[in-house]
């Protein structure tokens, strides 16, 4: 068709450059505000058209073999997982293991990195500070601003803190924290709690049965397991 002066130009395509840097900034929003993009669906396709740019596909399959490894991967994907664990909603739970992918390919944007120090020191606290219950506000006055808020600002809905060097290779580590409603009860808006309870912390890398430090909230409130 021949152009006229009434059809618009063409404008060039974006550069593989601003290709990859539009996905990793969606990346990252979608693990941060997973509700928002569509859950765990979104970030795997966007995981995948990252992989494709870069043409590393095989490495989505390399991980998912590592994640049923662990039992962190199920028919249903890596929410299956957190079902047995822990209650609804398992949102940020699962970008939470997303994350640690994104981590290790250096897609990860942090908000604070936390020093080596910092790190060893949290580490070695962490099953002795969980084994009281535990509010966000406990978690925060205790080990500082996350690396990543998966999750609302908003205090009346649950969220992961996430919590990692910059080394890549330093496995993350997050607190599952949880503002929902008791068995048997209305469910009331906004939720009578100020302030969601922390029920695990988990250890990304480790195989995932033996990753959760439970608090007695989260053991209270651990879904019972089927026969």
């Amino acid at each position: 068709m021949r152009k006229t002066d009434d059809m618009p130009a063409t404008a060039p395509l974006a550069s593989s450059e601003q290709i990859h840097a539009h996905l990793v900034a969606q990346l990252n929003d979608a693990l941060r505000r997973p509700g928002m993009w569509g859950g765990e669906l979104a970030i795997r396709l966007t995981l995948d058209h990252l992989l494709f740019v870069e043409r590393r596909q095989e490495a989505w399959g390399d991980e998912q073999r590592a994640l049923e490894q662990r039992t962190a991967w199920t028919v249903t994907g890596v929410r299956g997982a957190f079902e047995g664990v822990l209650p609804t909603d398992h949102g940020t739970s699962v970008a939470s293991v997303y994350a640690e992918f994104a981590h290790r390919q250096g897609w990860l944007e942090l908000d604070r990195a936390l020093s080596a120090d910092e790190y060893a020191t949290m580490l070695a606290a962490i099953d002795s500070w969980a084994s009281r219950d535990r509010v966000w506000a406990d978690v925060t006055s205790a080990f500082g601003a996350p690396s990543v808020l998966f999750g609302s600002t908003n205090p009346s809905y649950g969220k992961t803190l996430g919590y990692v060097t910059a080394d890549r290779s330093t496995p993350m580590l997050f607190f599952h924290l949880w503002n929902g409603t008791d068995l048997g009860t209305e469910p009331p808006w906004p939720p009578s709690r100020e302030q969601p309870l922390l029920l695990a912390v988990r250890r990304g890398d480790a195989p995932f049965a033996a990753s959760f430090t439970f608090t007695p909230e989260g053991l209270r409130r651990r879904p019972e397991q089927e026969e």
